[in-house]
């Protein structure tokens, strides 16, 4: 009986040693999964602080090795973003007391004087005289005096958006901006329009007055966005600009046509160039980027890319629309690109260069 005995109490005791050792077993290996998540965690906020401080240094545009910037930013791009409310302010701040957007973006009744001399914003000689007939037809004031535009999206015509689903995205934005009577698509770039340039190169209709049909139905495809030329900019770019007003103000009243403050824009210009953006004369996108960093409470970025490849290195159009080039003369756009980049990385915008999640692939996800 003492044998029996012994042999089940040794027999317990082998079972509870056995139990402990799984116990333990089970707890290192848990703790350790645990310590490995930790680590990757934060070697990736590491990395991710990083290519941050790193993006927001400007480095020339000509010094970029495409193949290592394309990884780095993907890599960027990747990490979790959140607006930087202090940037953004900061910014608004700046460009208020600068250039004051809200006063003087266009061209008003309020702003402008009948017989007022402006000078145009290429030239420090040429000026044009504002008529009675010219400063009736001006907006009376700036259209969105009075309140912050929210959520902004400003679209650029960057080949990059080609394929990239994000018209759902920017048409849920609160105001969108777009540039040269750009093409509109449901799937990448979205219908809805705010404000829309229009180059007085776009403008060059025979007997436009006589037969305004091809400029009105090109403009209608915008809604009631309104329109905005840059009548002042160069001397050349004024009858045309101002034949088109008097067009379309008596058939579309409910889209307006305004024209940009050449003061405003030579302003703008001196702002950045007093902060080393070394260009000819400001794109209008970058410029309306501006714009919209003063005026709106988030600004969102779309199709400014202005390289001949993705993010993948794939090669893609300059624009999604067409395969004209730039003018790189007049523009230096991988410059401005480095500028919004460091902006992104500052947080006081958004900066978009992945492709966008459908609507359908939201759908999915949800259910």
């Amino acid at each position: 009986m003492a044998g029996v005995f012994l042999q089940w109490i040794f027999r317990l005791l082998m079972v509870l040693v056995i139990s402990q050792s799984v116990c333990v077993m089970f707890y290192y290996i848990h703790d350790t999964h645990s310590s490995r998540d930790a680590m990757t965690e934060a070697l990736q906020k590491l990395r991710c602080a990083k290519l941050r401080r790193k993006f927001t240094v400007l480095k020339p545009a000509k010094r970029i090795d495409m193949k290592s910037f394309a990884q780095e930013l993907s890599d960027f791009l990747n990490c979790p973003y959140k607006p930087n409310t202090t940037e953004q302010d900061i910014n608004r701040i700046r460009l208020q007391f600068c250039c004051n957007a809200t006063g003087s973006f266009i061209l008003t009744q309020r702003n402008t004087a009948i017989n007022q001399s402006i000078q145009y914003e290429t030239s420090n000689t040429e000026t044009y005289k504002i008529n009675a007939a010219l400063h009736s037809m001006l907006p009376e004031d700036f259209p969105w005096s009075g309140r912050r535009l929210g959520r902004c999206a400003v679209v650029g015509s960057g080949g990059i958006l080609k394929n990239s689903s994000c018209g759902h995205e920017i048409d849920n934005a609160d105001f969108v901006i777009r540039f040269n009577l750009a093409t509109v698509n449901d799937s990448d770039v979205g219908l809805k329009t705010d404000l829309i340039t229009i180059n007085p190169s776009q403008l060059r209709y025979k007997n436009l007055q006589k037969n305004p049909d091809p400029l009105v139905e090109r403009v209608s495809v915008y809604g009631n966005a309104s329109l905005i030329i840059p009548a002042f900019a160069y001397t050349f770019c004024t009858s045309a600009s101002i034949k088109a007003l008097k067009v379309l103000q008596p058939i579309r009243p409910q889209q307006p046509v305004v024209f940009f403050s050449p003061s405003y824009l030579r302003t703008l210009d001196r702002f950045w160039k007093g902060r080393g953006l070394r260009v000819v004369r400001l794109s209008t996108g970058f410029l309306l980027i501006s714009t919209a960093l003063e005026l709106c409470e988030h600004v969102h970025v779309y199709g400014f890319w202005p390289f001949g490849t993705d993010l993948q290195e794939q090669p893609i159009p300059y624009h999604y629309y067409d395969l004209s080039r730039p003018n790189t003369h007049m523009h230096k756009m991988p410059e401005e690109f480095v500028r919004l980049l460091q902006l992104h990385s500052q947080g006081a915008l958004t900066l978009h260069l992945q492709p966008c999640s459908s609507p359908e692939a939201d759908r999915g996800n949800n259910l």
